[in-house]
């Protein structure tokens, strides 16, 4: 079981994802903006986040760099989780830190997939 991270400012979202990964047997923390995020992650260390890009304040690229740039988060994986599906929306993500990006909506599999690759890696 791992400790996700998800940061959106959706509560449809959120829940979501929180159904998902916790029907897979994970522990899920929420924070619904970038900055709570950061905060958030720097204090209960998770294993892996899940980053939305739409957010008010410090958006979800913004928190990205931070998150992937500070040496007490750094080694924390970041899959940004967007509705911004431009190319150059995914190689900005990368350029920030992120090591996988999914478009909303996105389904059961895919996310799956997309957090078990950056938990054995």
């Amino acid at each position: 079981m791992a400790r996700i991270l998800v940061v959106d400012d959706s509560p449809a979202e959120t829940h979501k994802y929180v159904n998902i990964l916790a029907r897979h047997g994970h522990q899920v923390l929420t924070a619904t903006t970038g900055s709570d995020g950061i905060d958030l992650a720097s204090a209960e260390q998770p294993d892996v986040i899940l980053m939305d890009v739409v957010m008010p304040g410090i958006n979800g690229f913004q928190a990205t760099r931070q998150l992937t740039r500070n040496d007490a988060t750094c080694h924390i994986p970041v899959i940004i989780v967007s509705s911004k599906s431009q190319d150059a929306d995914r190689v900005w993500g990368e350029r920030q830190g992120a090591c996988g990006y999914l478009t909303k909506p996105v389904n059961d599999r895919l996310l799956m997939d997309a957090v078990n690759d950056v938990l054995s890696a």
